[in-house]
Parts: C-alpha cells; structure tokens; sequence
C-alpha cells in the first residue's frame, strides 16, 4: 500500500512539472522548480537584479519561462575543440597580418 502511495505521489509530482512546463507566467515557486534552486535563492537572484523577473504589483514576483530559459542557456563554455579552433584561427590571423 505505501509502495503505490509513493508511485501516485510521484505521478502527481511528475503532472504538476508538465503544467509548469507549458505555462509562460511562472510564480516564485515554479520558477524555482524549474530552475531546480531554492525559492530563497531564486529571491536572492532577484533582489541582486541577476535574472529576468516582473513586478507587477511591487510585491509579488513572476517570470517569463522564456527569460529563464534564455537565463540557463546563458554564458555558455566553448568546448575543447571549439577553443583550439579558435586559438589556431588567431594564429593563422596573426601570421597574414605579418606579411
């Protein structure tokens, strides 16, 4: 009985992500579930004005899911190969503006 009590919770748990998912407003709550940070450091990022959010009201905080997607997707780190490239490419650059 606990054994199916702990598979209907994890349904339950699984349906409210996929409402989440498809909403493009998110409260405090889902925006810190999505991100999967807690919802006092996700108010740290906004008091520090380090990611996307809206004040309507002046009290309560909502997000735009495609901010914080664009957020997440921020700063990205080159890759191995795309550093080499990039390295062998400034060198080629460099020896053409000798000549």
């Amino acid at each position: 009985m606990s054994n199916l009590l702990e598979k209907l919770s994890e349904i339950h748990h699984l349906m409210e992500q996929q409402v989440v998912l498809q909403k493009k407003i998110l409260t405090l709550e889902e925006a810190s579930e999505l991100l999967n940070i807690s919802k006092s450091d996700l108010y740290k990022r906004t008091s520090t004005n380090s990611i996307p959010f809206y004040k309507p009201s002046g009290k309560l905080i909502y997000f735009l899911r495609e901010d914080l997607e664009a957020w997440m997707l921020s700063n990205r780190q080159a890759t191995v190969d795309e550093i080499r490239e990039n390295a062998s490419n400034f060198k080629l650059n460099q020896r053409r503006s000798r000549s």
